[in-house]
């Protein structure tokens, strides 16, 4: 597909230069779980089409949703994740070492879902505030003592929370920061919010895992942009930030974890430059890069539903586990509906009951792998294989085996 085909306008650099790197069709809004009395009647479905920019390189999605029917209601609880619970206390156990935060600081976390990460600080009587735009996830937050105001972070509320006294110490978007699509935005209102001495700590999963490893599932209509090093330098320059600090972490699949600063008032670790440089060496810079990645769905694609196809004949029972975002992008663009898989079990008490984006398939209690007894369970929240694994360990005794798709299929 050209240029001209796919109106490309890079919502960094503002180049009209981009190029298709995976086309994933039409595809429902993966955290739109659905009601019984919803199944009858039409849903909303959007083009999912990844794109890379040949100016600045930044991936990004060529399709946007607003970003109020993705996140005025969100099913996406982190404190159900013992992974995601554990990794955000040692975060902040180190934050406040290293930023010595006490009770004078103030910390903003955008994005703080039901409180999982701020109650460490609460805790540690750090004053805090979380920024969350889904009503439903913030009110519970707000039960559990974790001070949380129901909004978008943009630079007119940055520049809000300025006027209230509220500059803060250490401003934390995990997971966040790929969401936001005006991304020059998101970024000014980092710049405002932040103390000339404080610093910004942003987590995402890593583009560049996602092209090796294969994680075509990390892709859907929240997800705007997957991040290189190479391309968000220039993003926080332009509004005078730098990034002095990246680590990369195991999470989700492999992710970034980047300090942000004022330029005056950090050192830049040798971190920064030699992970460009192992960067431009992959040949991120280079269009064979991404177009090696779409060769390699197709074939995971082929080898998985042939797969499942292959049990489903010999007459055995497969289920999957995680009505994860991650989850509807695969079942939906490798066609794998409730004739094909029984059920989806999940943990979270807010997703039972109701039914996946686009197959329908319904969503049951994690205990209904014990009960059911399929003879495969699907993983599709993959990124969270060793906590699943463990906690369904009776399943696996009695003869349950999991497919685990991504970054390669195996059967555990």
């Amino acid at each position: 597909m050209n240029e001209a085909e796919i109106n490309f306008n890079c919502r960094s650099c503002s180049s009209n230069k981009g190029e298709i790197v995976l086309d994933l069709g039409m595809q429902p809004l993966a955290n739109n779980l659905l009601n019984k009395s919803d199944l009858d009647k039409p849903e909303p479905k959007f083009p999912l089409r990844l794109a890379v920019c040949k100016n600045c390189w930044l991936m990004q999605i060529v399709d946007i949703v607003p970003p109020v029917k993705l996140f005025s209601e969100y099913f996406y609880f982190s404190s159900f994740s013992e992974t995601m619970v554990e990794h955000s206390r040692k975060a902040v156990e180190r934050y406040i070492k290293e930023f010595n935060l006490n009770k004078d600081s103030f910390a903003i976390e955008i994005a703080s879902n039901d409180g999982y990460l701020l109650k460490n600080f609460v805790d540690a009587n750090v004053p805090c505030l979380g920024i969350e735009p889904a009503k439903n996830i913030a009110e519970v937050a707000i039960k559990k003592g974790i001070p949380t105001v129901v909004e978008f972070f943009r630079e007119q509320y940055a520049r809000t929370l300025v006027a209230e006294g509220k500059q803060a110490d250490i401003i934390i978007a995990n997971n966040v920061f790929a969401h936001a699509p005006n991304i020059n935005d998101f970024v000014e209102g980092l710049k405002v919010a932040l103390k000339p001495t404080g610093a910004v700590i942003l987590e995402f999963p890593y583009g560049i895992e996602m092209i090796e490893k294969t994680e075509f599932d990390t892709i859907y209509h929240e997800h705007v942009f997957y991040f290189t090093l190479n391309s968000l330098i220039p993003v926080f320059a332009q509004h005078g930030l730098q990034i002095y600090n990246v680590e990369r972490i195991p999470i989700h699949g492999g992710s970034l974890r980047l300090f942000i600063g004022y330029p005056r008032n950090h050192f830049v670790s040798d971190s920064v430059k030699m992970l460009l440089e192992e960067e431009e060496q992959k040949g991120i810079k280079n269009l064979e890069f991404y177009e090696s990645f779409s060769k390699r769905v197709q074939k995971l694609k082929k080898e998985l539903v042939n797969l499942i196809f292959d049990v489903k004949t010999k007459g055995k029972k497969i289920a999957a586990y995680g009505a994860s975002a991650k989850g509807s992008t695969l079942l939906n663009y490798f066609r794998l509906d409730k004739s094909t898989i029984d059920f989806i079990a999940d943990k979270s008490v807010y997703k039972q009951g109701k039914f996946s984006p686009g197959m329908h398939i319904p969503i049951v209690p994690a205990e209904w792998l014990i009960k059911e007894k399929p003879d495969f369970t699907l993983l599709l929240t993959w990124n969270f294989a060793d906590e699943i694994l463990k906690q369904q360990e009776k399943y696996r005794k009695m003869g349950g085996k999991f497919i685990i798709p991504i970054p390669e299929i195996k059967i555990v």
